[in-house]
């Protein structure tokens, strides 16, 4: 059985007070985190969740909300949790270079450093599957601002297989990439179609009968998505929910 814990869930404005985007899964032969936006330490400490059951950090776009914790993760794992163990970043095509630049930029350089714990970094493409840690990955592309890089993903961390938007707009091959999964965890910035780029409750209410998934959860809650959350019909996420698969 997997656990799913909702690390982070508003959009890249902390909207409703919430945090950036984290979601920690944990499975039967080890955990990892989707995105590691830049409150993902915060909401660790304050789940009780240690860095250290993360294996993989699997990042889907280039934009700070999903991946601007990176650099303060791994020094925390260095000087605060003396990590020892490796630790994989999976993301797409730069991945590595992405992360150096935010780093430099944030004062945190990563090249000057003994790391305690070997750090390895792997690209992965739409259409590419391989093993990252306890995860079997498969990314696929999603309609997002195209200098992000976005990636959706569906992954499996045991029996069970999630899928995972990223950040999207709609796209008519959406429901092929998330099908038969055992969780979808969607975006859903908006709640009026606005942007081609974010997805709304208005588009996925019109679409919900196409997403063949076991369940689905969205999250990435913009303003009017989160006042108004608690009175749609599809479920919603909020910082600390867990779920079991």
């Amino acid at each position: 059985m997997s656990e799913v814990v909702f690390i982070g869930t508003s959009d890249a404005f902390g909207a409703g007070g919430r945090r950036q985007s984290a979601i920690f899964a944990r499975g039967e032969r080890g955990g990892m985190l989707f995105d590691c936006g830049g409150t993902t330490n915060t909401g660790l400490a304050q789940l009780e969740i240690a860095r250290d059951e993360v294996d993989v950090i699997l990042i889907s776009h280039f934009r700070g909300d999903h991946f601007g914790g990176v650099p303060a993760f791994l020094y925390a794992s260095l000087y605060t949790d003396a990590r020892t163990h490796p630790i994989e970043i999976v993301g797409p095509p730069e991945i590595q270079a992405r992360v150096n630049a935010l780093a430099a930029a944030m004062g945190h350089h990563l090249d000057d450093r003994e790391w305690t714990f070997p750090i390895h970094y792997r690209e992965i493409h739409a259409g590419e599957r391989f093993s990252a840690g306890p995860a079997e990955i498969e990314a696929f592309a999603t309609q997002h601002q195209p200098e992000a890089n976005p990636h959706g993903y569906r992954v499996r961390l045991g029996r069970e297989q999630i899928a995972y938007s990223g950040d999207t707009g709609w796209f008519d091959d959406l429901p092929l990439q998330i099908a038969k999964s055992d969780l979808f965890i969607c975006e859903c910035t908006l709640h009026h179609a606005e942007l081609d780029f974010h997805l709304s409750l208005e588009e996925l209410r019109e679409h919900r009968d196409d997403l063949d998934c076991g369940r689905l959860i969205l999250t990435h809650l913009g303003e009017d998505m989160t006042r108004k959350r608690r009175q749609i019909e599809i479920e919603t996420a909020d910082d600390g929910m867990a779920v079991k698969l």
